[in-house]
């Protein structure tokens, strides 16, 4: 998860490597960024951090890359029966055109996310077909409205999941 299937652009390379070096800890790579359906330049990256200090974490983030401590969102992901807290900001550098999502977790439930995470890096041949599809409507010919996307997206994908696995974004 530290390297990625698709690759990178120059400048987002040099972006995540110096954020890394900047927290002093790996960020790993999951969502689409590993599989087939990452359409470059639409697509945003996703990325999990993982600490022994989540606020100390969030406050570096916040400062290097000039966030606003309010756009944090606390989560919750219940996995086979895990109650798994965390955090999740959006962060876009329109000028390098980087797109990121950061999800940042305790190191205590490192094991069960990366877990859930590489799940979702092969998937059914239908849903990736899918999932190529519905990108291709949503950037390349975009004839489909953000919400469609989004709710399609997160159901082809929860096909995947277990049936005991749920998301939620509490605030």
């Amino acid at each position: 998860m530290e390297t990625t299937k698709n690759e990178l652009p120059p400048n987002a390379k040099k972006f995540f490597y110096n954020l890394s070096n900047y927290l002093d800890t790996k960020i790993l790579f999951y969502g689409s960024i590993q599989r087939s359906d990452y359409v470059p330049g639409k697509s945003d990256i996703d990325v999990a951090i993982f600490t022994d200090n989540e606020d100390s974490l969030m406050n570096k983030l916040q400062h290097h890359l000039r966030l606003k401590k309010k756009d944090f969102k606390k989560i919750m992901y219940i996995i086979d029966g895990n109650v798994v807290n965390g955090f999740k900001i959006k962060y876009e550098n329109k000028k390098e055109n980087i797109k990121a999502e950061f999800s940042i977790y305790n190191d205590n439930f490192k094991d069960i996310i990366i877990k859930q995470h590489t799940k979702k890096f092969v998937l059914p041949a239908y849903i990736s077909v899918m999932l190529y599809l519905l990108k291709t409507f949503y950037y390349k010919i975009p004839i489909l409205p953000k919400s469609f996307y989004i709710n399609a997206k997160n159901w082809l994908l929860n096909l995947v999941d277990n049936p005991g696995t749920q998301f939620i974004l509490l605030n």
